[in-house]
């Protein structure tokens, strides 16, 4: 194996196995997978009798075999390898340069076939998407267990998230399964949903020995974005005085997360993609490119689809970024969480504001529920918060949260799918006063019978919607 690494820097996950009887080429092949490549996980055999042995032996992914070699030649070799490990990928760097021998391989299993006077670039560009196949051939594997026994190895990492919503589950099993990945992970949702800490809960996950660096990148123009990212050398602009290093080598060997990349410049997007592509970059007034040895995570409320169709957003970057992809439910399609949310950030703002935690009225339960929080949890926290800033003494107040969720924000919505026609064609329309009695009924369903916020789900006053129900009660007795 090349220079010792822990497991916690392995790049990829998998070990790549490098199998040729040239010593000096194996040297020269590891260390432009190193330098190039940014690989680490690396193990060289110069003797094809060892390589079953140590496929079996190691957690190898992949394989870089030579063709021509003593004892066995790398057609037998790919042969054995694809019939007794099929999950380990094979790629061939050979010295013949022979289309009839390459799709030869090709047809035997291998996945790609370059020769050795191949230019680096090719090679590394090659390797690093055969990295990729692997590591979500793997990933795959790993979800489909976890929802198959619907279990999460590591509930702790994700306890800062208060949820108990099957969706948000299976976005924590997802985590788990592409975390030990070095590839980037596109983090989406609406403002509020907790993005930031969705990305810690990747860092920690991920067990990378480095530290998580946070960039908010929305509004940096596109020198300060690589000022901010890469970094400066000395008297690189007016009034760099001194070097400094960017967010990318403060991340080290850990995560760097970059929230609102759905509204990063055009200009940006293209450094952004070298970044990625190539693993390097250049700090600002310095022509030595350095190295990018962190992970990768960035988030968006925008629709990053819709920006790369309408040309706001380069496609390349887009399918660059969403290799990993998780969409964060909003609060709305788990109001099952808002009890939960509710009673940790009262707890939470009691503790801060060295108060008791008041008594929870019923209603606010009911109210909350009708509520379409557009803010999502931020949204909650803050109205928690408030509420607790003005709570004295007993049963918590619903006047704050009441003035906060005016009629024009408490949700109107009469079906899930508005697509959906109301009334069939084939029935009469129902009267005028049938429609009222009937959202009348829906108001109260929804309210749970209270008449307050049924009120305010209609948008008529409470003394209104008792006129209506004790008219309604009159006319079924009669």
């Amino acid at each position: 194996m090349s220079a010792s690494v822990t497991p916690a820097n392995r790049n990829p996950g998998f070990g790549i196995l490098m199998v040729d009887d040239e010593a000096s080429f194996l040297r020269s092949l590891s260390m432009v997978l190193e330098r190039r490549g940014g690989y680490n996980h690396l193990y060289r055999c110069q003797d094809s009798r060892d390589a079953l042995a140590m496929i079996a032996r190691e957690p190898i992914g992949l394989v870089l075999l030579d063709l021509t070699m003593p004892h066995i030649s790398g057609e037998e070799l790919l042969k054995q390898i694809t019939e007794q490990h099929p999950g380990v990928g094979v790629i061939i760097i050979s010295g013949l340069n022979q289309v009839e021998k390459a799709v030869h391989c090709i047809r035997l299993g291998a996945f790609d076939y370059f020769v050795k006077t191949t230019e680096e670039d090719r090679l590394i560009e090659g390797v690093r998407r055969a990295v990729e196949m692997q590591e979500m051939r793997l990933e795959n594997q790993a979800m489909r267990r976890k929802f198959l026994t619907d279990t999460l190895e590591r509930p702790e990492v994700f306890s800062p998230i208060i949820t108990r919503d099957k969706g948000m589950r299976s976005v924590f099993q997802y985590l788990e399964s592409v975390a030990p990945s070095g590839q980037p992970v596109l983090v989406s949702g609406e403002s509020g949903v907790g993005k930031e800490l969705i990305a810690h809960a990747i860092h920690e996950l991920s067990n990378r020995p480095g530290k998580l660096v946070c960039v908010n990148v929305a509004g940096l123009d596109d020198n300060v974005f690589a000022d901010t990212l890469f970094g400066h050398s000395r008297g690189a602009f007016t009034g760099a005085d001194q070097a400094r290093e960017g967010m990318v080598e403060q991340a080290g060997e850990g995560t760097l997360f970059l929230d609102e990349i759905g509204d990063l410049s055009m200009a940006s997007q293209v450094k952004l993609l070298r970044l990625l592509q190539e693993g390097e970059y250049y700090p600002l007034g310095s022509d030595k490119p350095k190295r990018i040895r962190a992970r990768v995570v960035v988030a968006t409320h925008r629709d990053l689809e819709q920006k790369q169709l309408a040309g706001e957003f380069r496609k390349d970057l887009y399918y660059r970024l969403r290799i990993h992809q998780v969409e964060i439910p909003s609060l709305r399609q788990r109001k099952g969480d808002i009890p939960l949310l509710l009673d940790h950030f009262l707890a939470e703002a009691a503790t801060e504001l060295e108060k008791s935690k008041p008594t929870v009225p019923k209603e606010l339960a009911v109210l909350l529920d009708n509520y379409s929080f557009p803010g999502n949890v931020r949204e909650l926290r803050a109205l928690a918060y408030d509420a607790m800033s003005q709570h004295r003494t007993g049963v918590l107040s619903m006047d704050s949260f009441r003035r906060a969720l005016d009629q024009n924000s408490i949700s109107r919505d009469v079906t899930s799918e508005p697509s959906v026609a109301l009334f069939s064609p084939d029935q009469p329309l129902p009267t005028l006063q049938e429609m009222a009695d009937m959202l009348v009924d829906e108001a109260m369903r929804r309210s749970q019978g209270n008449q307050s916020i049924a009120s305010s789900l209609l948008g008529i006053s409470q003394p209104a919607l008792s006129k209506r129900l004790k008219k309604k009660a009159e006319d079924s007795s009669s």
